[in-house]
This record gives C-alpha cells, structure tokens and sequence, in this order.
C-alpha cells in the first residue's frame, strides 16, 4: 500500500510540474490572441444597435450586459456585490464593470493592478452622409476589446500573483467620471493599488514610428523602460504630442494617478495622424486593423504578466 501512495503521489506531482510548466510555457512563448475573438467583440460593440453607447442610455446598457456575460463565462468574478459599479457622480443610472481575479501569492495578492479601459462614447451626433451614430471603434471600443482579451488570458492561465480589476468605465466621454467615481472609492477603501495600465485607442497602427505603443506621462514613471525590459524590443515609446495636449490628464488613468500617486498610465497607437475620424459617425468598425490590434494585444499580454508577478513593486513614480 505504502508504495504504491508513492508510486501515485510521484506520478500525481509529476502530472502536476507538467502542468505548471505548460502553463508556464504558454503563457511566455505559445499565447497568441486570435483575431476572431477581437474581430468578435469590437464588431458587437460598434453595432449599430448599441447606438453610439452614450452613457445612461440604452445602447450602453447593451454593452454592459455583453460585457457582464464575458467576465462570467471566463469564470471572472465580480469584485463587488456585482459586476455593476454604479457611478455616484452622473445623473443618468451608469456603471462601471468591474471583474476581479484574486492573486494566487499569500502575501502580493493584498496588492492589486487595475486594467482598464473606457467603453462608453457619445452617442448619437449630427449626421454625416445620413449616418448619425458615433459608434466609437477607435475610441474606444479597441481598448475595450483589448481589456476583454487580457482578462481572458489571465483567467485562463491563472498566475497572477497580485490581484487584478478588470475595468470598463463609463462616462469617460462625460469627464472621466466613472474613473474618478472609482478611484475615489477604492481609495477610500484603503486599496493597496501597485499601478493601473489603461488602454485608449489602438485600433490603427502608427506608421513611420519605432515603437508599437506611446505612453502617456511617460516621463513621469518608469514603466515604460520596464515595459521595454520585459518585451526586450521597445513596445513604447515618447511622443511629444501627448504632451503637447496633455494626454496624460485625458484618459482614466489620471484619477488613479491623483488618487493613489502611484504609477498609472495610457497606451495608445492614436498619433492625431494616423486617423481623421474622431468623435464622428466614419469612426466604424471597418476601419479598424485587427490584425495590427490582435498583434499588439498579443504583445503586451506577457508584459502585463512580468509587471503583475515582479517579486517587488519595479515600477515607481520618477
């Protein structure tokens, strides 16, 4: 009897290293986003059936249920009662969706990560060519998609060892409320929050640039040269424009930044050259690379991990 336990407790650890180094293995060289996934969630989200997805409205709420049955089905739970963070700053019913997975080390799963983006835009506008719906891919139904993608892989591999919020806010277009209802609360919940990484627009590529992503207040951390250390090629880099219109300030990584003064910042491939309809009815879903948006998802996914499992908190304000 003694032996044969050990026969199978050596074959079960065996099984068991296996599996921890196929995790492993996947997750650092064989992970690849399919296109047919970003190709599903950006087209819904641009339907026109979601009507431009105005905050407080019903095309929004679309979204929010889509969005709500995705974190579900990855097995993502809600980080509060429920999916739905209902803004306290809006005078429309808004929500913020919040997915949570807890981090797998004893002590690092008490410091969280947030990964976000915006899903809500402005809805329905002045017609061009009879078209009156912003249905907003670039902006920002592409990080939307990007977020979506993440929080499945993580679920998935499951070795994130800090905790991480996925966040979908809304109200971004009215003034970053659903950012600033949020990182109020978690604040005043006493949140140990490491850094929070936001994706905007980065639904076309930049051309003519030696980097895959910017980074706003990209001076201001030094994520950037770490993100580059754990990519070992420059995924981002500086691009004097978003300084120029303080970007920085214009995303929902801003009121974690005020909030927590820790590092929190943008990625966009949205260079104020590369794409002319923004806030407008032509921003579709056919214009839209997915190929390049699959590529740069797929890219930052094992950095996002680095970042998360850093035995220390690598990245710091400068």
């Amino acid at each position: 009897m003694k032996k044969i336990f050990i026969i199978i407790s050596f074959v079960g650890l065996s099984l068991h290293a296996q599996t921890n180094v196929a995790s492993k293995h996947i997750s650092t060289t064989n992970y690849q986003v399919a296109e047919e996934n970003v190709i599903k969630t950006l087209s819904y989200l641009t339907s026109d059936e979601l009507e431009g997805r105005d905050s407080g409205n019903e095309g929004i709420e679309k979204a929010s249920v889509y969005l709500e049955n995705l974190l579900k089905e990855n097995g993502i739970q809600p980080y509060f009662k429920n999916y739905r963070d209902t803004l306290s700053n809006y005078d429309k019913t808004s929500y913020n969706v919040v997915g949570y997975i807890e981090g797998t080390d004893s002590k690092l799963k008490n410091e969280f990560v947030i990964i976000g983006a915006h899903y809500d835009h402005i809805g329905k506008i002045a017609a061009v060519n009879g078209d009156d719906i912003g249905n907003g891919a670039n902006d920002n139904a592409s990080g939307t998609t990007a977020v979506t993608e993440v929080a499945k892989y993580f679920a998935k591999i499951k070795n994130n060892k800090r905790s991480i919020l996925f966040v979908f806010f809304s109200a971004e277009e009215k003034g970053l409320l659903g950012s600033k209802h949020l990182a109020a609360k978690l604040k005043e919940q006493k949140m140990d929050l490491y850094f929070m990484f936001n994706f905007e627009m980065i639904g076309v590529p930049m051309k003519n640039r030696d980097m895959d992503f910017y980074l706003t207040g990209f001076g201001k951390t030094n994520m950037a040269s770490k993100i580059n250390e754990y990519a070992g090629e420059k995924l981002v880099g500086y691009l004097p424009i978003e300084t120029k219109y303080m970007l920085f300030r214009a995303s929902d990584n801003y009121p974690f930044f005020t909030e927590f003064e820790v590092p929190a910042q943008t990625v966009s491939t949205f260079d104020f050259e590369n794409f002319e309809f923004y806030h407008q009815p032509d921003d579709e879903f056919e214009l839209m690379d997915t190929k390049h948006m699959t590529q740069v998802i797929s890219k930052t996914i094992p950095v996002l991990e680095k970042m998360i499992n850093a035995p220390s908190k690598e990245i710091k304000l400068n």
